[in-house]
């Protein structure tokens, strides 16, 4: 399976994409990057068109989506829930299952700790995908929210083979 994460942005968006077999491994990622001056409707269509290039080069079945976080203000959470709901729509548009995980969840379940710092996943991503270089921490939280997706849909199945285990 081929996981895409992602960790929205109106200034910049990061994505990862990762392979669940035989073993997890990183495919792609990186920030897609708007330019400040552009007004929001060109970045919105700045990330959607650059998401989809990438969900047409790697062919993901998935997408998981960091959920909005408890913003201070009012304006910034308003223009970070236009871009989500542009990312939401691109992984829709493209048939792909989608699924959303806070960030708290996300840093509990790839560090431990759900207060961990940016450069605590960071560094947690480095070692689960064998990276070399650090990655921009807009994309290491991306393959995060990827690899939190892949764990919690390892949950779910061996859940239910049980439960189908102990039906029978």
């Amino acid at each position: 399976m081929i996981i895409l994460g992602v960790d929205p942005g109106s200034r910049a968006t990061g994505y990862g994409v990762i392979s669940t077999e035989p073993v997890v491994r990183m495919l792609a990622g990186g920030v897609i990057r708007t330019k400040a001056n552009d007004s929001l409707h060109q970045r919105l269509l700045t990330i959607h068109d650059a998401l989809s290039e990438v969900i047409e080069s790697f062919q993901p079945t998935e997408m998981a989506v960091e959920d909005l976080f408890n913003a201070k203000n009012a304006r910034s959470a308003l223009i970070l829930g236009h871009a989500r709901g542009v990312i939401l729509l691109t992984g829709a548009r493209a048939g792909l299952v989608v699924a959303q995980y806070a960030p708290r969840s996300v840093k509990l379940a790839v560090t431990g700790n759900g207060g961990s710092t940016k450069e605590q996943v960071r560094f947690m991503i480095m070692r689960i995908l064998g990276l070399k270089k650090e990655p921009p921490l807009d994309m290491s939280d991306a393959l995060a929210v990827a690899l939190t997706h892949k764990g919690r849909r390892s949950s779910l199945k061996n859940l239910a083979e049980k439960k189908m285990r102990m039906e029978s």
